[in-house]
């Protein structure tokens, strides 16, 4: 176990560092706000979709180290299915200490950003759709300012990013609810951070964001190609079923 002063090792020379919050791919454990609609191995079926593309995503982005940060018992799950052929391609896969997003969020800058000065951008795997444009802007935006957050339409945040680690910055409750955002900037003015802002944008919660994603990606398929590709697939048999009941 590393005590408090050592520098967590360095897995490669970028200074930019992309970190996925991911779980495994279990039923009953990933994108749960979508059970009402679709059962639990589909919702299981659609996230590693999501994850795939994710990865691709962060891999498309030119000098940037790739991560995943996760819970204990996903390291292995999540180390297979993040394991890539293409050389300059691998995504070290890190157990978060402590249970939870604020746990995992702590984690990420308590590894990647103490003592090192990176910029250290935590991204959710439920977003491959965002232009790759939205997060060269925001490792451009931390170079200047101590925070980067990307808030999303209901009240969260997509990412966040950070040069330092800052105990206490993700201490309390709210996390995954409407006032996340706010409870974080919050926290950031009593730390006395300043605070940039990527674009807005929209995560995958319930049905209603899968319709609007599936919209999006028959007009851009090639944003997240396994997902538009499930997408197309579970559009075709909720046209059937509502077909057969129509009869």
């Amino acid at each position: 176990m590393k005590s408090a002063s050592q520098k967590p090792v360095r897995s490669s020379d970028s200074e930019r560092v992309l970190v996925i919050m991911a779980k495994a791919p279990r039923p009953g454990a990933v994108k749960t706000r979508l059970a009402p609609s679709l059962s639990s191995e589909t919702v299981t079926d659609f996230y590693c979709c999501l994850l795939d593309d994710t990865l691709a995503l962060a891999r498309s982005l030119s000098g940037v180290e790739v991560a995943i940060m996760c819970p204990n018992s996903d390291v292995d799950d999540l180390a297979r299915l993040s394991r890539s052929e293409q050389p300059g391609s691998e995504v070290s896969v890190v157990a978060q200490k402590g249970e939870g997003l604020a746990a995992g969020l702590t984690s990420v800058f308590a590894h990647f950003a103490e003592n090192t000065q990176r910029r250290v951008i935590a991204f959710n795997s439920d977003s491959p759709h965002l232009p790759r444009s939205v997060l060269e802007d925001a490792f451009e935006t931390l170079a200047a300012t101590d925070l980067i957050v990307g808030p999303t339409h209901d009240g969260g945040y997509y990412l966040v990013g950070a040069k330092a680690s800052h105990p206490g910055l993700f201490a309390g409750d709210g996390m995954g609810t409407s006032s996340a955002l706010e409870r974080l900037r919050a926290r950031a003015r009593v730390l006395g951070l300043s605070v940039g802002s990527a674009a807005p944008f929209y995560d995958i919660d319930v049905a209603d964001d899968l319709t609007r994603l599936a919209a999006e990606l028959r007009l851009a398929p090639a944003r997240a190609p396994r997902t538009a590709r499930w997408l197309k697939r579970w559009e075709s048999a909720a046209q059937s079923r509502t077909s057969s009941g129509a009869l």
